[in-house]
């Protein structure tokens, strides 16, 4: 019964506390509620406060924008306007000078009629007065014109040759004085030493007693030593010497280098001849060989090809009109290298040049071309440049001068060889050079006598005084001037004066 009791105020408690707590959650559910309510009306109002913020500046924005475009439709209107003005004032402008043009127009017609009018009433006077002309004085208007030219073309020429011939006179005052100071100064400042080489040599013994070891039995010693050499060698009374002879300065040399090994030696048999002959020809072609290469050395020129520093070297052994043929080339490459200097070009070139300018005449074998011509030809073939094969080869004038080097190289040629004392000349040459001067003189009309003189560095030429006139004096000079440069070789220059004498003859009776 207890239990019952206790089950049922168990229950009784138990709808009493669910009552409670349902009243409790409604009032917590109603302020939640009304809070919630009261939330959402704040956050509505916010929101709306934000919206009307954001209206407000888009508003104000757009207001800007509207008031700035507009602004700038008034400025555009603005300058329509201003356009327009302008356009409606060019236009009036152009109206008021088209009318301008038009009278203009007008007014250079009137002028042009009024010109040709004058011109044709010109051309009937002008045919009215060449008429009276002819008639006055019998001939016609061609004939005058004529006549006219020519006199005109005769007062012409004559100015024309006073205006040459003041020319010509300044170029010889200016032109000369300049040349002799070049050439001077080139001659001072290059010194070189004479060699006149002969076609024999002579080698000196110790006594006659090594003669006859020389000449050997029935003369083997010496026809060996001949064929070896391809010299000519002379025993004969000459004390303590024996003579030499070839025109080959380098077999001589073979000779008597030779000859100086063997006396010394003491062993002098064909054998033994041969020998020796062969190696002396090795140490010569070695010493040719070193003599060109320091003489490229000496004169600062590099890059010449082996063969030319070979031909270089030979030139010690050859000789010119007597002159040492290195020592003209050297002396020749020194006065080019000095010139060009003093004319503004390379002088290195110009020595150059010089120095292979007579690289012709040592020839391997005989050229049957002029030694200008050949030397040209090899210095091509040894890949040297243009310009200075053209200066070897034109400094005879056998070729055309192409550069400023080959008048040098002939000039420098010309003053090396004509020096005192660097050539001798034979005197059969020398006289028929003369003859051959006084000769080319003679051809010309009116010459009556012709002088050489000064050793042939001068030619005076006299005239007859009724077959020429004073003023053909300077042409007739000029002429032989330029037949003797052309056709006759000689060293320096040659003067020529021309006289004109007038004799007057009476006889007393």
């Amino acid at each position: 019964m207890d239990f019952i009791i206790s089950g049922v105020a168990l229950l009784v408690g138990i709808g009493i506390g669910y009552a409670i707590f349902r009243y409790v959650l409604k009032q917590e559910y109603q302020k939640s509620v009304a809070k919630a309510e009261k939330d959402a009306e704040k956050i509505k109002g916010e929101k709306l406060r934000e919206v009307k913020e954001k209206f407000q500046a888009k508003k104000s924005e757009l207001d800007r924008e509207v008031q700035q475009r507009n602004s700038k439709l008034q400025q555009a209107e603005s300058k329509l306007k201003q356009r327009e003005a302008v356009l409606n004032q060019r236009q009036e402008e152009l109206a008021h000078k088209k009318q301008e043009l038009d009278s203009g127009r007008q007014s250079i017609e009137a002028q042009k009629q009024n010109l040709e009018r004058k011109k044709q009433e010109l051309d009937s006077l002008q045919a009215e007065e060449r008429a009276r002309l002819e008639t006055i004085s019998g001939l016609s208007a061609e004939e005058a014109k004529n006549n006219l030219i020519e006199s005109i073309k005769d007062e012409a020429k004559t100015q024309a040759q006073q205006y040459v011939n003041e020319i010509v006179d300044d170029a010889k005052m200016t032109a000369n004085k300049e040349a002799k100071r070049i050439i001077i100064q080139s001659i001072q400042r290059v010194a070189s030493e004479t060699a006149i080489e002969n076609s024999v040599s002579v080698f000196h013994i110790d006594s006659d007693e090594v003669k006859g070891r020389v000449i050997g039995r029935e003369g083997r010693n010496i026809r060996a030593l001949e064929a070896a050499t391809g010299t000519e060698l002379v025993v004969d009374d000459t004390p303590e010497a024996i003579v030499i002879s070839a025109f080959d300065p380098v077999r001589r040399e073979i000779c008597r280098l030779a000859l100086h090994q063997l006396v010394a030696d003491g062993r002098i048999h064909p054998a033994r001849i041969e020998e020796v002959v062969a190696k002396v020809k090795r140490q010569v072609e070695e010493e040719i060989i070193e003599t060109g290469k320091r003489t490229a050395i000496d004169m600062g020129i590099h890059g010449l090809h082996p063969e030319l520093i070979r031909i270089i070297g030979k030139m010690k052994y050859r000789s010119s009109y007597g002159q040492n043929l290195l020592q003209h080339a050297r002396e020749t490459a020194n006065l080019c290298a000095v010139m060009a200097a003093e004319l503004g070009l390379n002088p290195k070139k110009a020595r150059r040049a010089g120095l292979l300018h007579d690289i012709g005449k040592v020839p391997d074998e005989d050229p049957e071309t002029p030694h200008a011509l050949y030397g040209a030809k090899l210095a091509e073939q040894c890949k040297e440049k243009p310009d200075i094969c053209n200066a070897i080869g034109a400094h005879h004038d056998e070729i055309e001068m192409t550069t400023l080097l080959a008048p040098i190289v002939q000039v420098c040629d010309a003053i090396s060889g004509a020096r005192p004392g660097a050539r001798r000349e034979i005197v059969e040459a020398y006289i028929k050079r003369l003859h051959d001067l006084e000769q080319l003189a003679m051809g010309y009309q009116g010459v009556t006598k012709t002088y050489a003189i000064q050793a042939g560095r001068e030619l005076r030429v006299i005239v007859g005084a009724d077959q020429i006139s004073d003023a053909d004096l300077d042409i007739l000079s000029a002429d032989i001037a330029k037949k003797i440069q052309d056709e006759m070789t000689y060293p320096g220059q040659v003067k020529i004066t021309v006289i004109r004498e007038t004799r007057a003859v009476s006889y007393a009776k």
